[in-house]
């Protein structure tokens, strides 16, 4: 590929960051819609994209590197993959605001987004397992010739990252650090064969049902802490009709609950892409597949007021890389306009959390119906 310039100047793509919003994803001061690695990348990118170069973007949070690099690097159009659907409703509202809608487009991990990719930029995962799942799709379906251009900041990157990348690409060269991140620029992809390495479905004993887990995955197979405390009350919970495992992960909740319940509707729900996919996985792979329906929206968007009878939840307590209470609220306010009058919300949280108050204050009568030393496991009841 031949070197050539931005297009537009440093104050133009700032003007262009600062304009982005995290909406409808949590927004707070402490929390930005881009960050020094999408300036980085897209300041890397110009040394190697062509006019006319198929252009990928993965991992984009808001919208800094695809609208970035439509404005910036001559791109006429970008395909994407996000994993979270609140990404993609932001990069949506982001690209109106700044006159790019329609000149992206929207692909999971695969053919789709990555044949013949000439340039692909990528927010670096904090899963290993995940960059695995990204390098392995672009050696497989992009140019032989592709450049994979993989930023993060560097408090959060690990030689572990080199590694995966060593694997799949014959030239892996790490580049200075500038503003706390750093690029990685990748070539000559690698030669693979055979199955991908995702999704990985295996055997969790303890619980008798085997689980699917693609890369992005929170835990991946494993089964979480907290979900393992939530699942000892689960004789305790009502025999409900319509069930909801909000925040589903890889569907463990959602599938036992089903096993239990032969009269119950299931649906697992997951702004995460992959989340989605290994929770379809996981109920396909235990015998389930017709009785556990798999929605991909953010906190039970696509629901209807008042159509849950019993909602199951372990809640994440990070954003990002952030420690922040807000995706868990968010969760919690969905929870009281889903369920009907009566139902319940079982929910696991870290105790020093203490989200009891809030709980009440949201739902209804809230009890706690366990604790160890590390979780506390509540039940509220719909006003």
């Amino acid at each position: 590929m031949k070197a050539r310039p931005l297009t537009v100047t440093a104050l133009e793509l700032e003007a262009l960051f600062s304009s982005l919003s995290r909406l409808p994803d949590v927004e707070a001061d402490n929390l930005q819609a881009y960050d020094a690695t999408d300036r980085l990348l897209l300041e890397t990118a110009a040394g190697f994209v062509d006019p006319g170069a198929s252009v990928v973007v993965v991992g984009d949070r808001y919208g800094a590197l695809t609208l970035g690099a439509l404005s910036g690097l001559g791109v006429g159009q970008v395909r994407v993959h996000q994993d979270l659907f609140t990404g993609r409703l932001a990069l949506a509202r982001n690209a109106k605001a700044a006159g790019l809608e329609g000149r992206f487009t929207q692909h999971e991990i695969g053919q789709e987004l990555l044949g013949s990719a000439a340039l692909v930029l990528v927010q670096l995962p904090k899963s290993l397992a995940e960059l695995e799942e990204i390098a392995d799709a672009v050696a497989r379906f992009a140019a032989p010739d592709a450049v994979m251009l993989a930023g993060g900041r560097v408090k959060h990157m690990t030689m572990g990252m080199n590694t995966v990348l060593d694997r799949y690409f014959s030239s892996v060269q790490p580049q200075l650090a500038r503003q706390k991140s750093r690029v990685l620029i990748a070539r000559d992809p690698k030669t693979v064969h055979g199955t991908p390495p995702f999704p990985v479905v295996e055997p969790v004993p303890e619980l008798g049902i085997a689980v699917s887990a693609h890369g992005a995955v929170f835990s991946g197979t494993r089964l979480d802490i907290g979900t393992r405390f939530l699942l000892t009350f689960l004789d305790r919970m009502p025999a409900a009709h319509r069930v909801v495992d909000l925040g589903c992960g890889t569907g463990i909740l959602a599938t036992m609950y089903a096993r239990r319940h032969d009269g119950a509707t299931v649906i697992a729900t997951d702004q995460s892409i992959a989340a989605v996919a290994s929770a379809r996985g996981t109920a396909e792979a235990n015998g389930l597949g017709g009785r556990v329906a798999v929605v991909h929206d953010d906190a039970m968007s696509t629901l209807e007021p008042g159509s849950a009878d019993l909602i199951l939840l372990n809640p994440p307590f990070h954003l990002g890389a952030t420690v922040h209470a807000g995706a868990a609220l968010k969760m919690f306010k969905a929870a009281a306009r889903v369920l009907a009058p009566g139902g319940e919300l079982w929910t696991v949280y870290n105790s020093h959390l203490q989200y009891r108050a809030v709980l009440e204050r949201l739902i209804g009568s809230t009890s706690e119906e366990g604790r160890n030393p590390k979780f506390t496991v509540t039940r509220s009841i719909k006003s």
